[in-house]
């Protein structure tokens, strides 16, 4: 019988979450934790969090009073917050839930080990949301162990553009680039255990450069390793995009024909309102340029509906702007204010119209995605199988362009690429035979 200590672990939010939670496992399994699946049978709970809009925070509030019940009854039970609601409102953490034990900002990840040991020695409300940039790369476990066909690498993290919707500036920091040595030692090692693709995060991912090692040329040194079949990197922005990095897309074929690259709205004078630093045509500017470099590759982006002050024009430039570029995938959402960002102090356009407009841009949007789909039919694609479906004998994986694909086949074939005949389009997936 196991003499470990049994954590569940829920994430919220972006690709950088699951990465960070995954490292905060492997520092718990290194003082005797085990991970579960079941709440009830946690001797601690951590809910690593997100902030980029309201109703976020708030569910984390609402599932904080869950877990307070299960303390009620297991009171040695340690809870933990951790993420960038840690970061942005550990006081008001506290204040409102005082069953949490312990509070982890993204910039304290490294100090994980040493608020462990804190609990064990029953420590109780311990804080650490310092910023301390030098710091925020190192003692941090590695994922290279954790044998999967794909996997998340974070490269960069924090953000200098201060867009004026966004906290990720305020709960993530600056910019800060890791070294290309301790990445690439990460993927190497990684690729041993069985990784054959890696998807490069941060903020602002494009924007890294370590000691004038920029991100395509990081990309370029990545593409030797000969392990590692498909590279992947988000998030982007349209100011970081430059002809060196669109230049490799056409260089690599290792380097996936999918780009999520968000624009937020296809108005330029919503785009200056918001900070964004570059404008309409220069963002399609940036598309034709990868199309005619990369002739599959597909584009996925953000949006941001009902942004104070938009007007019906401003919100029909984002329409054409969506129809000019046709995207194969975006996400959408109305503007939610931020506690403390500059656009929160602006006034705030009227629910249902936030609503309406959503509902019209949605509906366009799905249109695209299913267009996009519907002509992968009787094609076929080369499929990397990261899972095991829930059918009997089915596999899932994506295509280059990271369209989701299930098969159904006898053949073990986890971890592998196969070519496959595409020969159905679900809502948002594909099925399809083994070639």
């Amino acid at each position: 019988m196991s003499n470990k200590k049994k954590v569940f672990i829920k994430t919220y939010g972006c690709q950088m979450n699951e990465y960070d939670s995954e490292k905060l496992v492997l520092d718990l399994e290194k003082n005797h934790y085990q991970q579960t699946g079941d709440i009830q049978d946690a001797d601690m709970v951590l809910l690593n969090t997100c902030n980029i809009r309201e109703k976020a925070a708030e569910k984390v509030y609402s599932e904080l009073g869950r877990i307070k019940k299960f303390k009620d009854h297991k009171a040695d039970l340690k809870i933990g917050v951790t993420g960038c609601v840690a970061q942005a409102e550990s006081s008001e953490i506290f204040d409102r839930q005082p069953a949490v034990d312990f509070i982890v900002g993204p910039q304290s990840y490294h100090k994980f080990p040493e608020i462990i040991s804190k609990l064990k020695d029953g420590e109780r409300n311990i804080s650490e949301t310092s910023f301390q940039a030098s710091d925020k790369f190192k003692s941090i476990a590695s994922l290279a162990g954790k044998p999967k066909p794909s996997a998340f690498v974070t490269i960069q993290e924090g953000c200098d553009k201060f867009c004026t919707f966004c906290v990720v500036p305020y709960t993530r920091g600056k910019e800060v680039s890791r070294s290309q040595r301790d990445i690439l030692n990460e993927i190497r090692e990684s690729a041993k255990k069985g990784v054959k693709e890696v998807i490069l995060l941060g903020q602002n991912v494009n924007a890294y450069n370590f000691e004038g090692i920029s991100f395509s040329s990081l990309i370029y040194s990545l593409a030797e390793i000969n392990e590692i079949k498909r590279i992947r990197f988000m998030t982007s922005h349209p100011r970081d995009m430059t002809d060196e990095l669109i230049t490799a897309f056409g260089d690599i074929p290792k380097l996936m024909p999918f780009l999520h690259l968000p624009v937020q709205s296809g108005s330029n004078r919503i785009l200056k309102s918001m900070n964004r630093g570059h404008i309409v045509e220069e963002y399609v500017e940036i598309v034709n340029k990868l199309r005619s470099v990369r002739s599959d590759i597909c584009f996925s982006s953000d949006f941001i509906v009902g942004y104070p002050g938009e007007t019906d024009k401003d919100f029909q430039e984002t329409i054409d702007l969506c129809e000019q570029v046709e995207f194969a995938q975006a996400y959408s959402f109305n503007y939610s204010s931020r506690p403390g960002t500059p656009a929160s102090r602006k006034e705030e356009l009227d629910e249902n119209l936030k609503k309406t407009r959503l509902h019209i841009l949605q509906d366009l949007l799905s249109k695209q995605q299913s267009t996009f789909l519907k002509e992968q039919k009787n094609t076929q694609h080369k499929v990397l199988f990261e899972k095991v479906g829930r059918g009997i004998d089915e596999y899932v994986g994506r295509t280059e362009q990271f369209s989701p694909v299930t098969v159904v086949t006898k053949e073990n074939i986890l971890g592998e690429i196969k070519k496959v005949e595409i020969n159905s389009v679900m809502s948002h997936s594909l099925k399809g035979d083994l070639k």
